[in-house]
């Protein structure tokens, strides 16, 4: 046989042994099934069904979860060739590659662990996105959201899925219920699944944010990020011995203007720490240039400012120590700094 040979069908029987039972129609004709053949097999009673148009279940009974995902990737994935889907890969012979779909919603919530989103057999949606301009419909229980740029995946179970904060944002956008917006935001703080700035980002993108309800979630969510930052500043402090410093103080130059609030400052070393928990809602660069500016000053009068941001201190907690304990030993080697009034904030 030449390597241009054409491939005999594979045999009807190997459709039952496969790991996942979901095929297409294109798929089952390239296995040799005809047109004719697939009808009478999804016949009522039959011992196939249809899932959704042109995709097909290889059993009578209810689909699993992850057979509803698989074929919901199925029907929405772009073909990599007019008529055939892409094919699993001979490495991973149970986990084909889905082109331009990807899972977002509440679907991707729960794969991606969260407890107060619904599990994935009760959902009457499965949400994917597609590419805006796909000529594509939603159907069945998938319900398809065009997206001008769709979200590079993470892979979970073997299946492309929204990032958090994306999909937190298209669940989001289906919610009216104010108690399950906060929820999902909480969690996904204080689950450590992301950080707020860039939930606020994605639903500033998505324009949620003239939404009420999710403007009070966002509130929590921000009071939230911002406590569990803080908890992290205190551990850094005390479990890599760096000397305590005051906590959440106000400085001001003696008889002069207001210099801006701290975190944690250290008035002998003259080093202060601030979190960075900028929330971008309308205008990232108008909030950065304020935190630029309070920076600015505040080291014109010798003080050296640590930014953090809450992301650091959950990841990488022993280096911003380390990045802390230098500027503060760096201290004696500056001139000294000029005397400020420090109060409690």
């Amino acid at each position: 046989m030449t390597h241009n040979t054409p491939l005999s069908p594979r045999p009807l029987r190997h459709l039952s042994q496969v790991h996942r039972r979901v095929l297409s129609a294109a798929q089952l004709r390239s296995h040799g099934v005809s047109t004719a053949e697939l009808n009478e097999q999804c016949r009522p009673g039959g011992p196939w069904q249809l899932l959704l148009p042109n995709v097909v279940l290889l059993h009578p009974g209810p689909p699993t979860s992850e057979e509803r995902l698989h074929g919901a990737l199925l029907y929405a994935a772009r073909e990599s060739v007019p008529g055939v889907p892409v094919q699993p890969t001979a490495e991973e012979p149970h986990s084909p590659v889905y082109t331009e779909a990807v899972i977002t919603g509440l679907a991707a919530l729960t794969l991606h662990g969260f407890a107060s989103t619904p599990p994935l057999l009760s959902l009457e949606h499965v949400d994917v996105l597609v590419p805006r301009l796909r000529r594509l419909r939603s159907a069945g229980y998938v319900r398809l959201l065009r997206t001008p740029a769709l979200p590079t995946p993470r892979t979970v179970t073997g299946l492309p899925v929204a990032p958090v904060p994306r999909a937190l944002a298209d669940a989001v956008a289906e919610l009216t219920d104010a108690g399950a917006v906060r929820r999902l935001l909480t969690e996904a703080v204080r689950g450590g699944h992301c950080e707020p700035a860039a939930v606020v980002r994605e639903l500033t993108t998505a324009k949620l944010l003239t939404r009420p309800h999710v403007v009070d979630a966002v509130d929590s969510l921000l009071a939230e990020g911002r406590a569990i930052a803080e908890d992290h500043l205190y551990r850094m402090v005390s479990e890599y011995g760096l000397p305590d410093p005051v906590w959440n103080v106000d400085l001001r130059l003696p008889g002069g203007p207001h210099l801006g609030g701290l975190d944690a400052y250290w008035p002998e070393q003259a080093v202060a720490v601030e979190l960075d928990t900028r929330a971008p809602r309308q205008d990232e660069d108008a909030l950065w240039s304020e935190y630029a500016r309070k920076r600015e000053h505040l080291e014109r009068l010798g003080i050296t400012v640590v930014y953090i941001t809450p992301k650091k201190l959950r990841e990488s907690l022993e280096q911003q120590a380390a990045v802390v304990r230098t500027a503060l030993m760096a201290s004696g080697d500056r001139d000294p700094a000029a005397y400020v009034v420090v109060l409690p904030r």
